[in-house]
């Protein structure tokens, strides 16, 4: 009898270790994502993936809905490198969605990132004008995002999650 209790009390809590709660992470709950690795215009091309981090727990009614450091794969829709007559730089990168560690997918928006590098067009034209022809091979400014570059998405639905 004794076995039996003991059996049926182990069976009872290893249900109660694996159970799952559910939670709803609204539309609108920001989610604050960092770059993990510098992105260099130069260095991507458009339709690549670009590797970001959630940098803080997403509680929702005291759980933790997303935990940090849950990976985000953000797709690249603009890239082009700094050029002659001084042509700036430009990166676009479009966060759609994120993968919780559970599987299950959460829509996002307002996570697109746009960085240019600095415009020397004008630079590059007078002096071609007035000093020296090899003004016309002046470049504008790359555009690169740092690793750890910090921004924030929303989450575009109401969105249920199980959670440990």
């Amino acid at each position: 009898m004794k076995k039996l209790f003991v059996c049926f009390v182990l069976c009872m809590m290893s249900l109660t270790t694996f159970a799952q709660k559910e939670v709803t992470v609204k539309a609108g709950t920001l989610i604050p994502l960092q770059v993990v690795n510098p992105t260099k215009a130069a260095d991507v091309k458009e339709g690549q993936k670009v590797a970001f981090r959630v940098s803080r727990d997403v509680n929702v009614d005291g759980v933790t809905a997303i935990p940090y450091g849950t990976t985000v794969n953000g797709t690249v829709y603009e890239a082009k490198k700094s050029s002659w007559w001084g042509t700036k730089g430009r990166l676009g990168i479009k966060i759609n969605e994120l993968i919780t560690p559970n599987g299950e997918m959460v829509p996002l928006m307002n996570g697109d990132i746009y960085v240019t590098g600095k415009n020397r067009t004008a630079l590059s034209v007078v002096l071609f004008a007035l000093v020296v022809w090899p003004a016309c091979f002046i470049c504008g400014s790359k555009a690169e995002i740092p690793a750890g570059y910090e921004i924030q998405a929303n989450v575009a639905a109401n969105t249920l999650l199980r959670v440990n």
